[in-house]
């Protein structure tokens, strides 16, 4: 009896439900409805003579032919798009100008764009790690061909990928952030720095005392003085180091505004080689920050 072939379409939501911890999100992510995702998961159940799915409790979970299944969907859906790139990919080329935060630089974004250098092995991607209020006006004296940058979705060219929570953050094992009848330690950004505007605004509509104890330009150091109880700073948590944790409430700090993270390209028509860049981001950013906080990501 002659094996049957997995239907790709429903690998492609099996790994799709794993990632993103819904069917009704991975059927969104798709483009099915989460009745059709349902009746290929059946199908494929049907096709390997197992359950990939158990109950556990409220949740669902991947039965132990689902995990096996699951590592397989992965090795091939890889394996497809790879194919489908080296083909396509090598009929694209030139040079893409791509500015980043310091947010991103180093946890899920280098990775993306390595797989995109794999996938277009002929188009140029220089990249440069900038203050976040540098990135666009870099980008309108036309120094960039794509920036990802926080905070400035006022923009007419500002595609929005994901609305982030600030948040307070200090040194693992704070218990204690604000005392009475102390000045509270803040470790900050020199100004124009929209997190350090939210939150000393936040701190003073409180009537918290607060001091700038240290100011640095870079994210690297900022994290150190931080983790060495140099000030408490606000941030996003996308990525916190191990070092940190998040800061609230029950610390005795007032709430924070949330922050749009947006693309931004440069104005005309696009090349070939930005718009395949601009489709790689914007999916990886919407795979790894889709549970931070949802936008129209």
């Amino acid at each position: 009896m002659p094996l049957p072939n997995l239907d790709m379409d429903a690998l492609r939501s099996l790994e799709a439900i794993l990632r993103l911890g819904s069917l009704a999100r991975a059927a969104e992510r798709v483009g099915r409805s989460p009745s059709a995702v349902s009746q290929q998961m059946r199908k494929l159940e049907a096709q390997l003579g197992e359950p990939l799915f158990r109950k556990q409790g409220r949740r669902v979970v991947l039965t132990d032919a689902g995990d096996r299944v699951h590592a397989y969907a992965r090795r091939i859906l890889e394996l497809n798009d790879e194919a489908v790139h080296a083909v396509r990919g090598a009929a694209v080329d030139g040079v893409v100008r791509f500015g980043l935060p310091g947010d991103f630089a180093e946890s899920w974004l280098p990775a993306a764009l390595g797989q995109f250098r794999k996938a277009y092995p002929a188009v140029r991607v220089d990249v440069l790690v900038e203050r976040n209020g540098l990135l666009l006006e870099r980008l309108d004296r036309g120094e960039f061909d794509l920036v990802l940058a926080m905070n400035q979705g006022g923009r007419a060219d500002a595609e929005r990928l994901a609305t982030l929570p600030m948040t307070w953050i200090g040194a693992a094992g704070t218990d204690e952030a604000v005392r009475p009848d102390a000045v509270l330690d803040l470790a900050l950004y020199p100004p124009p720095c929209f997190f350090r505007q939210a939150g000393t605004s936040a701190l003073e509509r409180a009537g918290i005392a607060w001091r700038p104890a240290f100011v640095t330009a870079s994210l690297h150091s900022l994290w150190a003085g931080v983790a060495a109880g140099l000030g408490i700073t606000v941030r996003t948590a996308a990525d916190l180091p191990t070092t940190l944790m998040r800061l609230d409430e029950r610390h005795g700090l007032p709430p924070l505004p949330g922050v749009d993270l947006c693309l931004h390209a440069a104005p005309g028509a696009p090349s070939a080689a930005l718009a395949r860049l601009r489709e790689a981001v914007m999916e990886q950013a919407r795979t790894h920050l889709g549970r931070a906080g949802r936008n129209g990501h």
